[in-house]
């Protein structure tokens, strides 16, 4: 990707009591795996229930890459569509998702552009996780005092009107629900859907589908009341499937996953010493005070360029995980 301006950042909290689980079925105390593993599959488990509890610009660090693809199949994000994230490692810019998640998308934009954000922080960073926000330093469960969001988990799509490119089976979500589905990919967004074919059997002509929790999706806490989004949300620092279908995804990081994962890592109020890093401002392209725009072009992931490449990105015919592809991006001031 070229260079990109940063512009603000984003954190999300979690409820410890109600997140709790009894791991000791999931851990294999015979298996050779270590110590670490065993630590990582509690943390896991503990966080699987997600609840809410002019700066001078800084250039993404990342190295600009090139793709050989014909101009023809670049799609350009709207200005409306893109939220800007200035953290204090750089600026994240997402591309939302209102066709899957409207009501959070509207909650998102209708902050940022109240200034809701500017200058609460991440409250809670867990490596290899999430990094969530919209809690204050002073008050980690800080929150608006707008209605509650109901969950937009899943949805109903028309296969031909809404195309997602399946690429693979894929269970649904190893804790709640380890049925298999169908993944792959919708406007460069990792998807999770019932087989397209089924469509043809279902009363409404619609399959059941929804944005995954790869590395980078951005998406919403709540209690454990799945109707309960209020503004605490989370960018991903890891892939988080025992999310997928629980949590609402409602946008992706385009640009400044290095900066999601620069957030300082701790829990405000309980890890002693910790600093939380801040959003210092949170706007949507189309705010005609944001001047930090930039041009965010995403591969056509229905197209034949795109299934060529992915295609030798995997091994033995095989494409590779959805959530190990790294979409194209081009990215111009």
């Amino acid at each position: 990707m070229k260079r990109v301006w940063m512009s603000s950042a984003i954190a999300l909290v979690l409820a410890t009591g109600a997140c709790a689980e009894n791991t000791s079925t999931e851990v294999d105390a015979g298996a050779a795996e270590s110590a670490n593993e065993a630590a990582e599959t509690a943390n896991e488990t503990r966080l699987a229930a997600l609840v809410q509890d002019d700066n001078e610009t800084m250039a993404v660090s990342a190295d600009p890459q090139e793709y050989d693809f014909p101009d023809g199949v670049w799609r350009t994000v709207e200005q409306d569509d893109l939220l800007y994230i200035e953290t204090d490692h750089g600026m994240i810019v997402i591309e939302l998702a209102p066709e899957f998640a409207p009501q959070h998308v509207e909650r998102m934009t209708t902050l940022a552009n109240e200034r809701f954000y500017d200058f609460l922080v991440w409250h809670r960073v867990i490596d290899g996780f999430v990094a969530q926000g919209g809690g204050s330093r002073t008050n980690p469960s800080h929150s608006t005092d707008m209605d509650r969001v109901p969950g937009e988990f899943t949805m109903r799509r028309d296969p031909n009107e809404m195309p997602i490119f399946e690429t693979q089976d894929r269970v649904i979500n190893p804790r709640s629900n380890p049925s298999m589905a169908r993944a792959g990919f919708w406007n460069g967004f990792p998807a999770g859907t019932q087989a397209a074919a089924l469509a043809s059997i279902t009363a409404d002509g619609r399959v059941e589908s929804w944005l995954l929790h790869c590395e980078g999706a951005a998406s919403m806490a709540r209690t454990s009341d799945p109707n309960s989004a209020g503004s605490q949300f989370y960018i991903t620092r890891g892939d988080a499937e025992h999310l997928n279908a629980q949590y609402t995804v409602w946008g992706r990081v385009r640009a400044g996953q290095d900066a999601v994962n620069a957030i300082a890592v701790g829990t405000a109020g309980q890890d002693p010493g910790f600093t939380p890093d801040t959003i210092r401002s949170m706007r949507v392209g189309s705010d005609t005070d944001f001047d930090g725009q930039v041009t965010v072009e995403v591969i056509d992931t229905n197209s034949q360029a795109f299934a060529d490449w992915l295609m030798a990105q995997g091994e033995g015919g095989e494409a590779p995980d959805v959530c190990e592809v790294d979409v194209p991006v081009r990215i111009t001031e």
